[in-house]
Formats: C-alpha cells, sequence, structure tokens
C-alpha cells in the first residue's frame, strides 16, 4: 500500500501542519479515511463545505457543466457567470458581482476597487483602515492587510497604506483615520484570528463613521458569508450595508471560486484593463455556485443553521460546568469556537480525531467548529459527547 504520508513530504512544499489522515471519500457530514475509519467532519473544508462532502447539488451540476462547457475567459460570456451574479445582487443589498478564485483575490480586489475610487472620488486617498487579529489571506496585499504580524513579518516589505487598529475599538478607527484613508476593511465576525463576535453597536458605529467621512466599508465576508452565521449574510445581523463585500469559499459548495460586490457607483470605477482574472467566471466553478446558492437560498439553510447553532452552542457551553478547563463559547450561526484557559488546542484537536472527531485549532487555546449548514441533531449530538471525551483525557477530568 502506497504510504500517501510519506509521498506528500517528498513531492509537496511543506509548509501545512497537515492532520496525520488521508481522506478518501465523504458524504454529507462525514468522511473516511483509507483504512475505512469514520469520522463526524466539523471542520468542513474551512467552513467550504456548506452542503457537506460531495453533494449530489454540486456533484450533478458539475457533471453536466461539464459535458458542455468547463473553459472560456472572460474574452466571451457565458451564462453560469450571469446565473450567479444576479443570485447574489438579487439575495444581498449590493448591485456588481465580479469574480476570481478564492477569498484573498477577493480582498485583493476589493483593494484596488477602494484605491482607484480614491483616485477618481478622494484626491488620491488610498489608506486602509484594518482590524488587529483579522485575516485576510496570504497573498502580498492581504497579507498586508491581515492584521496579525507573526503572518506578515517574514515577508516584509509589503504594500504600504495599511493601518491595524484593535477589534471592538471604534476609538481606534476614529483616531486612524486622515485625509489619505479611503476604506475601513473588516470581518464581521473574526474566524481565523479566534471566532471573536464584534461588540454590540460596533459594525453600526463603523458603519455610521464611514457614512460621515466619505469612507468605504468593506466587509470581509469569506467565511461568514452563504449561510454561515445563521443568515445568509453577518452584515444582515447588525442592521448595516458594506459599500463593498468579499465572498469565497462556501460560494460554490468546495470548487474554487471568489467574489466581490459593490455598489453600482463604486463598481463603475474598475474599467476594462484596470483587473482581471483568466480562470474567474469560470463555467465550472460559476454553475456549481448557481446550484449552491439556489440550494441554499430555496431549502432555507441559513434558517437551519440557525436552529442547529442553538442546539449545538447549548451542548457545548454544559461542557463549562463539568469541564473547569472550558472558558467560553463563542460566535454565531455555525461558526463556533471553544476557548481554554491553558494552550490545549492541539491536543483536544488531535484527543477529537483519535475518537473520530475532525476539528480545527484556530488558537492555541482555542478550537474552531464549522460543521455543514445540514449537519444533524445526532451529528451535533455524537459531536459533541466525542468532544467531551477528548477534552476530559487531555485534562485527566472525568467528563
Amino acid at each position: 500500500m502506497t504510504d500517501w504520508i510519506a509521498e506528500e513530504r517528498k513531492y509537496l512544499f511543506q509548509n501545512y501542519g497537515r492532520q496525520p489522515v488521508v481522506l478518501v471519500r465523504g458524504e454529507g457530514t462525514r468522511a473516511w479515511d483509507r483504512e475505512g475509519k469514520e469520522y463526524l467532519d466539523f471542520v468542513g473544508g474551512l467552513a467550504v463545505n456548506a452542503l457537506g462532502h460531495a453533494s449530489p447539488v454540486v456533484s450533478e451540476a458539475l457533471a453536466q457543466q461539464s459535458r458542455q462547457l468547463i473553459h472560456t475567459s472572460n474574452l466571451y460570456y457565458t451564462t453560469p457567470m450571469v446565473e450567479l451574479a444576479k443570485l447574489l445582487v438579487e439575495n444581498s443589498c449590493l448591485d456588481r458581482a465580479f469574480f476570481c478564485n478564492s477569498g484573498a483575490e477577493a480582498v485583493e480586489t476589493a483593494i484596488k476597487l477602494a484605491r482607484r475610487w480614491g483616485l477618481d472620488t478622494r484626491g488620491g486617498a488610498f489608506e486602509i483602515i484594518a482590524m488587529q487579529d483579522g485575516f485576510h489571506g496570504r497573498t502580498t496585499g492581504a497579507l498586508a492587510a491581515t492584521g496579525n504580524a507573526r503572518y506578515r513579518e517574514p515577508f516584509e516589505p509589503l504594500a504600504p497604506g495599511f493601518a491595524h487598529v484593535p477589534w471592538n475599538d471604534l476609538d481606534a478607527i476614529r483616531a486612524a483615520t486622515g485625509p489619505r484613508t479611503v476604506a475601513v476593511l473588516l470581518e464581521p465576525i473574526q474566524g481565523e484570528g479566534g471566532v471573536n463576535v464584534p461588540a454590540p453597536g460596533f459594525l453600526q458605529g463603523v458603519r455610521d463613521w464611514c457614512t460621515r467621512n466619505n469612507l468605504l466599508l468593506i466587509l470581509d465576508e469569506v467565511q461568514t458569508g452563504i449561510g454561515r452565521t445563521g443568515t445568509l449574510w453577518a452584515y444582515q445581523q447588525e442592521g448595516i450595508e458594506p459599500d463593498i463585500m468579499c465572498v469565497a469559499k462556501a460560494l460554490s459548495g468546495g470548487v474554487p471560486i471568489g467574489a466581490v460586490l459593490a455598489r453600482e457607483e463604486i463598481a463603475a470605477h474598475l474599467v476594462p484593463g484596470d483587473h482581471g482574472s483568466t480562470f474567474g467566471a469560470n463555467p465550472l466553478a460559476a454553475a456549481a455556485g448557481v446550484a449552491t446558492l439556489r440550494h441554499i437560498l430555496d431549502h432555507g439553510l441559513p434558517a437551519r443553521a440557525a436552529r442547529a447553532s442553538e442546539r449545538l452552542v447549548a451542548r457545548l457551553r454544559s461542557l463549562e460546568d463539568r469541564l473547569p478547563v472550558v472558558t467560553e463559547v463563542r460566535g454565531r450561526g455555525l461558526l463556533l469556537a471553544v476557548a481554554f484557559s491553558r494552550d490545549i488546542a492541539a491536543e483536544v484537536v488531535s484527543a477529537c480525531r483519535e475518537r473520530g472527531l475532525l476539528a480545527n485549532g484556530v488558537r492555541p487555546n482555542a478550537i474552531r467548529l464549522m460543521p455543514p449548514l445540514t449537519v444533524t441533531d445526532d451529528e451535533i449530538d455524537r459531536a459533541c459527547d466525542i468532544l467531551e471525551q477528548a477534552i476530559a483525557a487531555v485534562t485527566g477530568v472525568p467528563g
């Protein structure tokens, strides 16, 4: 039998901290490794697999589209790109869509769009205020916007023009705003930063500040969008509307895609030649996006995720009563984190995996859970039982 882990170590860049398991098959919330061991997957491709593994909705859309047209470039029109753009616009507060291939590319596009708008309307304003502990991707522009010095410093000098201020600190945003400021960029909930939820009124305060000072509000909904937090978009729970929004991850149910949505008068500032993507709006990815988004809307999956979250949060918070090391459960919808009083996340992730649950160590002292929007009550209960056993085993406290 081929040792795929040894082969990976021989042939691939060693820039990922992979879990020691080779997954070969999935169905819904479950995945199997090459030995046939079954796992409950509460990582979900890092919030990508909104419909779970091997969704017939996605696979059938891919099969049908692959028999018709796989790639054309953006020199031509195709129907899937228009259908997906229409779905996104009609189900958001924004007017125009641009397609790319990932969340990082979507952020790069948003940065360029904001700066072009600043050149045309604000006398060349270009600086963007972003949040500490925010995460926007690992390409050089997105990395410059990312608010974690650990990610940035090995690759400096990066693109100038970014100020990083503390999360949930509106006064810091006000203080950082100057005549060259063009936009504020943030996630409605910080995902990679530890699933950090905004304080009541914070996002509304940012929106009001941007409006009063003629700044663009750019929301990175790469992780929070497409029903993940219990509504189609996280901004809908805050009573605000962005000027530009970045989308990716779950949009095509596992197929690489990214999108930027913007208000009409802002989108108009990117003219032919300003920006592009060879694979952006690829018919295959766009067709998967159409099928995924229609299914999510037609079957009320954001509301289903909100109901599933109530059960999952209740089960997780009950752990605080029995396991002193559990200090907090935070997040919204099916984007949740369990925090610990010690840096035991890596050990807990390993103990969960050994018992048949896949979880993500988002911080040294916190794990992140992102099951598909289709997760069942039984799967939630089984996952929480395994998590309790894993934490108890790591800490030596009976669960």
